[in-house]
């Protein structure tokens, strides 16, 4: 019974179920089912398949931003009942958003879900962030790891003000950063002064738990 509700939601995960799987959840929880055992054993598993196989290429936009919808759903009837379980303790919080004049926010979304997906607490500021806005969210929420997503090349030009801020306010040598986006490259992060890039979604997270790894 108890494999077969994995199954069920690793599956759902995988398909992109994100109608379905919230009551898949409900009837798991309702049969004595750990919220934490579902995500190590179907969720995880099953977001991180979805990730692994789009860094591949054996999968593709659409069907990652489906799992990703399916993940996020699932985690909200989950998130709110890890609070104060000692066991449930995040792996890490991050702050994420899109810089100043770019409002797209779908490579940004998948990279929350995966996050989310693989235990970190996510701290997400939208759209269109200045650079006194995520001063002021490392200030509020002092995540480990800032993160910055740009689609256009246009405002990825104000990538060094983005860094700028953060030694001006002290906080630089506080946080990990890290860059993504289609015009990104280990390059570009390097030259304006950002410690990690991600070349998708995948590839993020996994830099990041290295990256906080080597930190502990």
């Amino acid at each position: 019974m108890k494999d077969d509700q994995h199954k069920k939601l690793f599956d759902q995960i995988y398909k992109g179920d994100a109608k379905g799987i919230g009551a898949s959840v409900q009837a798991a929880l309702s049969a004595g089912q750990d919220p934490l055992e579902l995500i190590a054993r179907a969720l995880t598993p099953a977001i991180k398949a979805v990730g692994d196989k789009f860094s591949t290429g054996e999968m593709f936009l659409p069907e990652l931003l489906m799992a990703a919808g399916a993940m996020q759903e699932a985690m909200k009837v989950l998130t709110p009942l890890l609070r104060g379980r000692p066991e449930a303790a995040s792996k890490g919080r991050i702050l994420i958003g899109t810089i100043q004049g770019d409002l797209h926010d779908i490579g940004k979304n998948i990279v929350k879900a995966l996050l989310e997906g693989n235990g970190f607490e996510v701290v997400d500021l939208g759209i269109n962030n200045p650079p006194a806005k995520y001063v002021e969210a490392v200030k509020a929420h002092q995540p480990q790891v800032v993160g910055y997503s740009g689609l256009l090349t246009t405002t990825l030009a104000g990538m060094p003000d983005q860094i700028a801020a953060l030694k001006e306010a002290g906080l630089r040598e506080k946080v990990i950063t890290i860059v993504g986006g289609a015009p990104v490259s280990a390059d570009f992060a390097r030259r304006n002064g950002v410690d990690l890039y991600g070349k998708d979604a995948n590839e993020a997270v996994k830099v990041i738990e290295k990256a906080l790894a080597r930190a502990r």
